[in-house]
């Protein structure tokens, strides 16, 4: 079967590219590759479903903005497909002194990312929108929202197939060959032949760009599971929107807060701990030949020396709901241990480099066969439609 462009991988940003190049040039035609048996069964359908105001994120940086892009175009697709969602506004707590200088300069780049109406708030406002947060200080950004993001995945998969792109599901890449130019994708399904590869496989996208790469990949995935706890109905009056930390500015997590759900419900967390596999959801998941790849990796021996204590914090807190417990405390002091029940789970596919960088933007990384989107953990739910808007116009120069 013979198609312009391969795209693996069926979550949010294989989907949202696929679905771009579609509406740049209809003629151009499309086959999406993707393991599981529908779309969005990984990191676009386990996270916190979240839609990121672009608070975080460097200015100018890829993640900045297509974060603030991204955010304009999910909003006005849900509206056109009527996906229910909500803009929640969130709040941001510093619960000690040497943490006010970080939250003071968050709010700054915020602004510089175009977040009008996000501002300091006094601890008297701070108790107006949660009553039941404590803190030293706090500010207020308006842009957060809330949605599903599996029902997001979902209509982008309808639209994408009512564009006329062929949608392969159950088709796991075994490996990819070059004959004459062409790419010649070996799967557990059909034999796919396509002229450009565009690589959104997640948490396996530097496997799948080995396969089109002639020199050794300077980054790995490193996968980080991220678990979480519910509020039980009766403690679900502690938290009204989104609290969230002030995040540790060396650390490329956000640290563990409180997000009401689009579904309903208030889930708490998540903390971040190295899996034992990359679809590692569980402690008992565990595949000795990706857990022995991931230590092995001279970045990542780096990050565990720096950062070792840190990772003992989050384990302790993975295997201790007390400590977890005590986590959330900072920010709702009168939470209790029985307050909450066990949530899921989701795993990150965070980029390290060999020198032991965690990346914190977007990484997309091209060569002669392929695109390879190689980082893109959180905001990229929020931002996909932007991502897929950069790759498409990527792969659209190839044509």
């Amino acid at each position: 079967m013979n198609y312009d462009i391969a795209i693996i991988g069926g979550g949010l940003v294989g989907l949202a590219t696929g679905l771009k190049i579609k509406q740049f040039d209809p003629n151009l035609s499309i086959a999406l590759l993707e393991k599981e048996s529908g779309p969005a069964k990984h990191q676009s359908g386990n996270n916190s479903g979240v839609i990121h105001s672009g608070l975080y994120y460097k200015p100018g940086s890829l993640k900045a903005t297509n974060c603030i892009r991204g955010y304009q175009q999910l909003i006005e697709f849900c509206r056109e497909e009527n996906i229910p969602f909500e803009i929640t506004g969130k709040v941001v707590v510093a619960t000690a002194k040497n943490q006010i200088p970080l939250l003071d300069s968050l709010l700054e780049r915020g602004l510089c990312n175009g977040l009008e109406g996000s501002r300091k708030i006094s601890l008297v406002e701070l108790k107006e929108l949660e009553p039941h947060c404590t803190g030293l200080a706090a500010i207020y950004v308006p842009q957060t929202g809330i949605v599903d993001f599996k029902m997001v995945a979902l209509a982008y998969e309808k639209k994408l197939a009512g564009l006329g792109a062929d949608l392969f599901f159950e088709a796991e890449v075994l490996g990819i060959t070059n004959r004459g130019g062409t790419n010649v994708i070996s799967t557990s399904g059909p034999e796919i032949k396509a002229k450009l590869i565009i690589n959104c496989a997640g948490l396996f996208a530097d496997k799948v760009a080995a396969m089109t790469a002639e020199e050794a990949l300077e980054v790995k995935i490193i996968p980080f599971r991220g678990e979480y706890y519910n509020l039980k109905k009766e403690s679900e009056h502690l938290v009204k929107n989104l609290i969230y930390p002030v995040p540790d500015p060396n650390f490329p997590f956000l640290g563990v807060h409180f997000t009401r759900r689009m579904a309903g419900g208030i889930e708490a967390g998540p903390n971040a701990v190295l899996a034992f596999r990359r679809e590692g959801y569980r402690w008992r998941d565990i595949n000795a030949g990706e857990f022995l790849e991931s230590l092995r990796w001279p970045g990542f021996q780096k990050v565990a020396a720096r950062y070792w204590k840190t990772g003992l914090g989050e384990y302790y807190r993975s295997l201790s709901k007390k400590a977890f417990t005590n986590a959330l405390r900072q920010l709702i002091p009168e939470l209790r241990d029985s307050d909450l029940e066990k949530g899921g789970a989701g795993v990150r596919a965070q980029a390290c480099d060999r020198n032991g960088g965690l990346l914190e933007d977007f990484y997309i990384k091209e060569n002669p066969r392929a695109i390879n989107v190689l980082n893109a953990p959180s905001p990229a739910a929020t931002s996909s439609l932007s991502i897929g808007e950069t790759v498409a116009k990527l792969a659209l120069a190839r044509f």
